[in-house]
């Protein structure tokens, strides 16, 4: 995994508004044609009204024109990498092919490399829509 990405994903997860939980989220996505996009988690009173870092690196990827997913990089403060949520997974699913490795991260440097496919196996697509 790229070590820019990672670099990115700790930089920006210092920006997470997390003033609930205390618990801060970064994400770096490199897309196929190499632009890098970067969320973190904003958390809101109405605690489903937040954002995951995931959905925003998405967010600003799709407003910037872009649709593919090459690779994802997750970094929390916590003892143990931390996986995506379901909905998460579902989103990195939406724009990246099965073997799209991701890695989860803790700030301390433990790293745990997996794909798209494993965090989401039998992923809903479009493919279900056609008739």
């Amino acid at each position: 995994m790229a070590t820019d990405l990672r670099q990115a994903a700790t930089i920006v997860r210092e920006n997470a508004h997390a003033p609930y939980s205390k618990f801060h989220v970064g994400a770096a996505l490199r897309t196929r044609d190499g632009q890098m996009f970067v969320g973190c988690n904003v958390e809101n009173a109405a605690y489903p009204e937040g954002t995951c870092a995931e959905a925003g690196a998405i967010a600003a990827m799709v407003a910037a024109g872009a649709r593919e997913l090459a690779e994802v990089y997750v970094i929390a403060d916590s003892d143990m990498p931390v996986a995506p949520c379901g909905g998460c997974r579902q989103k990195l699913a939406e724009f990246g092919a099965g073997d799209v490795p991701v890695t989860m991260a803790t700030v301390e440097g433990t790293e745990q490399l997996t794909t798209i496919a494993e965090l989401l196996p039998g992923a809903f697509d479009a493919g279900f829509m056609e008739r």
